[in-house]
């Protein structure tokens, strides 16, 4: 996750940069159950409205929490499918909120309603992430299911009405890319704290759909107008939370737009660019899937590192026996092809390497969906450029003390 609106800030409130730390143990993306009343293009579970044998019972649940905690896991994701179509869902996360954890709820938002709000609001979940794809016709589409849009809009009212921190999660492929600007307006019409900005990542019915990826183009548009959105929220006093994932390389980009826009912070972004250190997956973030298979991320659910049931998460997530893991947990990372002889590894980490194992087989080949030129990673003298089109909207400017 590269958290946009916190490196923006720093162009008027720097912070020191420091070497890179890891904390004691992942954030663990947690999909307690398959099912999923929607069926979105996108899924990376490939979820559907029917049972999935096997799933997690809330004893198996409550065990792998002690195991957790004892790692020192900061955080859980509760996820699906739908989290809130599983009927333990709250006595998990009521639980889970006992014992210390920051208690996250990523939901499509339709299942927040008159009956569940009350429970949603006694767990006092940490954050809400609700899924959006564009406004009505878009949304709908993507979800296939009409009114799936006014009934996510409904949950996100009721969450900010119960005192909830809420945010939308919306993935871009060049179907939806043009709605970009209207979600972000979205943002301030609804008084939303926080956006997660999503490159399609190539898992379960994402990959299917890979053909649609956005153009490197509209990525850069889009990036541009996250960053201009950031900076003229702080610098109105109206800063949200803008934060993108599943493709590294946006580091890199927002320090040619530092470059680009405040030269004179261009070496402090840097280092704490360098602090950041980019791609996360079988280091600071994991996941456990329903039937309790870990993987390196939510993305990986081809490849499974072992399963809660016959061994504790935490000898699975430490033992670096297994190659991929110790892959992953390497710094550098044993890369190939553009990724490894790119000048910005070391703020990128190589990036999202299950795009380069979806499309060649091979976990360390360059990434696929890197949007950089071959001139602006240091590969070339010349090449051609990537051009870049604005959204029509007006551009941010730096925030005073």
């Amino acid at each position: 996750m590269f958290r946009i609106s916190r490196f923006v800030r720093e162009l008027n409130d720097p912070t020191p940069a420091r070497p890179r730390r890891d904390p004691p143990g992942p954030v663990v993306i947690w999909n307690l159950i398959r099912r999923c009343n929607l069926t979105c293009k996108h899924c990376y579970s490939i979820s559907a409205d029917k049972d999935f044998p096997g799933e997690l019972s809330t004893e198996e649940v409550f065990a792998v929490l002690d195991d957790l905690k004892a790692l020192r896991v900061p955080a859980l994701i509760l996820s699906g499918g739908e989290p809130l179509l599983r009927p333990d869902i709250f006595e998990i996360s009521r639980r889970a909120k006992d014992m210390g954890f920051y208690v996250g709820l990523s939901t499509n938002g339709t299942r927040i309603d008159a009956a569940t709000i009350g429970d949603i609001a006694t767990v006092g979940y940490d954050y809400v992430g609700i899924s959006i794809d564009g406004l009505r016709e878009t949304h709908d589409k993507f979800r296939r299911c009409p009114g799936a849009f006014e009934a996510s809009m409904r949950g996100v009212r009721r969450c900010r009405e119960h005192g909830l921190k809420v945010g939308l999660r919306f993935t871009m492929t060049d179907d939806n890319a043009a709605e970009l600007p209207k979600i972000l307006d979205l943002l301030d019409a609804e008084d939303i704290e926080r956006f997660y900005f999503s490159h399609l990542n190539y898992a379960g019915r994402g990959n299917h759909n890979r053909r649609t990826d956005a153009a490197f183009g509209a990525t850069r548009r889009a990036m541009e107008l996250l960053f201009e959105h950031a900076l003229g929220g702080h610098g109105e006093g109206r800063p949200r939370e803008l934060v993108s994932g599943n493709n590294d390389a946006d580091g890199v980009y927002l320090l040619f737009w530092v470059r680009r826009r405040f030269p004179e912070m261009a070496e402090h972004i840097h280092a704490k660019l360098v602090e950041w250190g980019g791609n996360a997956s079988g280091v600071n973030v994991a996941n456990i899937d329903n039937v309790g298979d870990v993987h390196p991320d939510t993305m990986w659910w081809h490849h499974t590192l072992g399963n809660v049931r016959q061994r504790p998460f935490s000898h699975i997530w430490t033992d670096v026996s297994e190659p991929l893991m110790a892959g992953l947990k390497s710094r550098p990372r044993p890369l190939k092809g553009r990724c490894a002889a790119c000048r910005y590894v070391e703020i990128c980490g190589g990036n999202t390497r299950v795009r380069a194992d979806q499309v060649t087989g091979d976990p360390w080949a360059e990434d696929p969906g890197c949007y950089l030129s071959d001139v602006e990673i240091g590969l070339a003298e010349t090449a051609r450029r990537i051009p870049v089109t604005p959204f029509s909207a007006s551009r941010g400017k730096r925030a005073r003390a």
